[in-house]
């Protein structure tokens, strides 16, 4: 188990990083995380839903995604409030208050005495997790598991289903992972150990150092330091790097991504949601050499954009309710009536079209809204949640993605269009190259004045399964290098 001293601290990229370092080995490695919270999913290839790290990980290990492999993810709708998705499949609204408080077990008996159960109060979530767990150990050697978060917070401990109460139940070696680049790294490593009870303590066999920059070399007397204070050996320092592209799932990541326009390129502004989702959607054309893509919710960055795109959410009607408010959706439509080109996808999609209601109160308290108006559809919310895998025709070529939503558009077409103006249910959209050339062909600047403007739109692109490949091999090279595998395998046979 990857566990750390925080959030964002890189457990996932690691936990990646050993999920292909144990297939280039000989090894048939599968991802574990029992509880993930993000709004950054995917979709199994039987229609199911799980966390995108784990989807990440799964390729990573070159096996197909599974439910096992994230058999609790909580989905934030709110500040207060998450949807709770058990093994694949959404099972209904959770407060984090009753979530995570003791009193959990005695508020369903509550509610069972007084009204219709909540299906919430019908499942033991440690035993789903551990059941799925132990399914997953039975077909694949090694697990490589996740935790969430810090190992270290204590108030929550009695109710841990991802840390150190997972790791005791598969018995697994602990590896601490530590963020050298936020500060405090020998405190937040030193308290997230001695935090432990001594049965955990045990547990927790080395501590990598993650995102280290500079001279290594300045480290390490801080490594003998903290292997002395800590009695737990320092199995690498890992450096950070700019040159790999792994999908991340987390919103922290999101923060550091680009707001502003530039020169000479493609503008690409994805409006910045409140509940944003599935921004890995972008990813691929982020990367493109002839794209600023940049998040903004900055009316006048917007009106200036080359191409507009309304990205998922996880709630349609409250950030459709906020983007008139803050005078987005007014400067999305003025630049579509200045030819701009508008792209939705997901709650973005239902964003574009002329209604939204929600008559049962899905999402919420707003029943209905008016949508931009940009696209001829009407959308309806619904209790059932679509899933699945798709391929699609696009401008005469094979295409993939996936969908997850909720709610039902009024029309029969996979791909909703009208003059520059696109709408469509699928994620992984963008990662399509006849996609991204149909869009940028005649938008791309060439240095003097003129705009590409073939109508094949041809680029020799490498597929985006061999730049994922390439990108995990580069990762696990870049692991190898700077931590002690030799050392890791001994732990483990131990």
């Amino acid at each position: 188990m990857f566990a750390g001293t925080g959030s964002d601290v890189g457990k996932s990229i690691v936990a990646a990083a050993f999920c292909r370092i144990f297939r280039q080995d000989g090894y048939q490695p599968a991802p574990f995380k029992a509880q993930n919270m993000a709004l950054n999913s995917y979709v199994t290839p039987e229609g199911l839903e799980i966390g995108r790290a784990q989807a990440v990980q799964a390729e990573a290990a070159g096996i197909p995604c599974h439910t096992d492999m994230n058999p609790l993810l909580l989905k934030p709708s709110s500040d207060h409030t998450s949807q709770v998705v058990l093994n694949g499949k959404p099972i209904g609204n959770k407060d984090a208050y009753d979530y995570w408080g003791k009193s959990t077990q005695k508020d369903c008996n509550a509610t069972l005495s007084q009204r219709e159960p909540s299906p919430l109060c019908t499942f033991d979530f440690r035993k789903e997790v551990c059941d799925a767990y132990d399914r997953l150990a039975a077909r694949y050697n090694p697990i490589v598991m996740e935790g969430a978060g810090s190992i270290a917070e204590i108030n929550l401990k009695d109710r841990d289903l991802v840390n150190m109460s997972m790791a005791r139940h598969a018995k697994a070696d602990v590896i601490l992972v530590g963020d050298i680049d936020r500060g405090g790294v020998f405190a937040s490593v030193y308290g997230s150990i001695m935090l432990q009870s001594p049965e955990d303590r045990k547990l927790i066999k080395g501590i990598i150092i993650n995102k280290f920059r500079g001279d290594m070399r300045l480290f390490d007397e801080g490594r003998r330091m903290l292997e002395e204070i800590c009695g737990v050996p320092v199995l690498g320092v890992i450096p950070y790097y700019k040159d790999i592209y792994i999908d991340e799932e987390d919103s922290v990541a999101l923060e550091q991504k680009r707001r502003q326009l530039a020169e000479d390129k493609v503008n690409v502004a994805v409006v910045l949601l409140r509940h944003i989702s599935n921004y890995t959607d972008f990813d691929t054309l982020e990367r493109d050499p002839r794209v600023n893509l940049f998040y903004t919710n900055n009316t006048s960055d917007i009106q200036q954009a080359d191409i507009i795109v309304l990205p998922g959410t996880k709630s349609t009607l409250d950030d459709l309710m906020e983007l008139r408010r803050n005078g987005c959706a007014q400067a999305i439509q003025r630049a579509h009536r200045e030819g701009k080109m508008v792209i939705g996808i997901c709650g973005g999609y239902q964003m574009l079209g002329e209604t939204v209601e929600d008559p049962d109160g899905i999402e919420g308290s707003i029943t209905s809204l008016p949508g931009l108006g940009l696209l001829p559809i009407h959308t309806t919310m619904t209790a059932e949640k679509t899933t699945r895998q798709v391929t699609f025709q696009f401008n005469g070529q094979t295409c993939q993605g996936y969908e997850i939503h909720q709610g039902i558009s009024d029309t029969e077409e996979v791909i909703c269009q009208t003059d520059h103006c696109l709408g469509t249910y699928i994620h992984g959209f963008l990662d399509n190259t006849p996609v991204i050339e149909h869009l940028l062909r005649k938008r791309v600047n060439h240095g003097d004045g003129s705009r590409e403007n073939s109508e094949d739109g041809s680029r020799n692109y490498q597929s985006l399964a061999e730049f994922k490949d390439e990108q995990y091999n580069k990762l696990a090279d870049h692991v190898r290098q700077h931590v002690n595998i030799e050392r890791i395998y001994q732990i483990l046979s131990t």
